[in-house]
């Protein structure tokens, strides 16, 4: 993996929180207002309005309207003081409003927050958040169903998860979770799950080079203060990641993905539903950035 540039700095300008009104949005919000209050980034709020029956009676969908409108003014309350706006978009589906979105207000961040396991069951987050992170070109921070709510207070992240198997996604992700834990003063653990343990000369060196590959991740500016912890896991990589966040308290977990016959990407020796697996489960909010 390239070594992070000294002095590189992340820049989130515009940060997208999409919004149903539930309490797995509500879980999300501070974790948008935080983030943005630490980049000075504008927060624009989205819900989308997706009819239950397509050919739903123009009374029924001016009652949503105002229905929404009314939760909309309460999420535009509770950001006093955040620089933000609110919309409400209408479709079919949630993707093509949040890709207007992406491209019309220069998108760097989405933050959403995830119900679970829906009717279609191999939907482990819902259709909702499966499509916006199988399609999403800009990094995606979702709150899953797991996460402890505790965690949602203050919005703030104190021990950084970054799991790397060192592919091209993972450079583009290392920066986020440099600058991430830099924004919160956070300790830095980097991962690595090997897929078994090499207990001869040669596995050894390998691990040794892995551990001083984790190391070169972060600048040498940055290890004056975020003190960072290289770790080897071996086994199933996205178990691997779960263990290791609860064995540290992590409450952010960073991965890369790839695109991979139109899923959501994982590490590339191991099943593309490694990063999938780790936001559905994780009880931390997990960064997944597109490389």
């Amino acid at each position: 993996m390239t070594r992070i540039v000294e002095g590189t700095r992340i820049t989130l300008k515009s940060v997208l929180y999409l919004t149903d009104f539930s309490e797995a949005s509500e879980a999300a919000w501070p974790f948008a207002v935080a983030i943005a209050s630490d980049y000075g980034a504008r927060v624009h709020v989205l819900h989308v309005l997706t009819p239950v029956i397509p050919e739903a009676c123009l009374e029924a969908i001016c009652a949503d309207e105002k229905l929404a409108n009314a939760e909309l003014a309460k999420v535009d309350f509770q950001l006093t003081g955040v620089v933000h706006d609110t919309t409400i978009a209408q479709g079919v589906g949630v993707w093509s409003a949040v890709e207007q979105a992406i491209h019309e207000r220069n998108i760097d961040l989405i933050v959403l927050g995830t119900h679970g396991r829906t009717q279609v069951q191999k939907l482990l987050l819902g259709s909702f958040a499966e499509e916006i992170l199988r399609r999403s070109s800009v990094p995606v921070l979702t709150i899953g169903p797991h996460v402890q709510k505790n965690a949602t207070i203050s919005g703030a992240f104190r021990s950084v998860l970054f799991a790397t198997d060192f592919s091209k996604p993972c450079e583009a992700a290392a920066p986020f979770a440099v600058s991430l834990a830099e924004e919160n003063d956070a300790n830095l653990a980097l991962l690595y799950v090997a897929p078994k343990p090499g207990m001869n000369e040669q596995g050894k060196r390998a691990i040794a080079d892995v551990v001083q590959a984790l190391n070169d991740v972060v600048p040498s500016d940055a290890k004056r203060w975020c003190h960072p912890m290289p770790l080897v896991r071996y086994g199933d990589a996205a178990d691997g990641i779960l263990e290791v966040a609860t064995e540290i308290g992590a409450d952010l977990i960073v991965l890369g993905v790839r695109d991979a016959a139109g899923h959501l990407g994982a590490a590339t020796h191991l099943e593309r539903a490694t990063a999938h697996k780790v936001v559905a489960h994780a009880r931390c909010p997990v960064l997944t950035v597109r490389g």
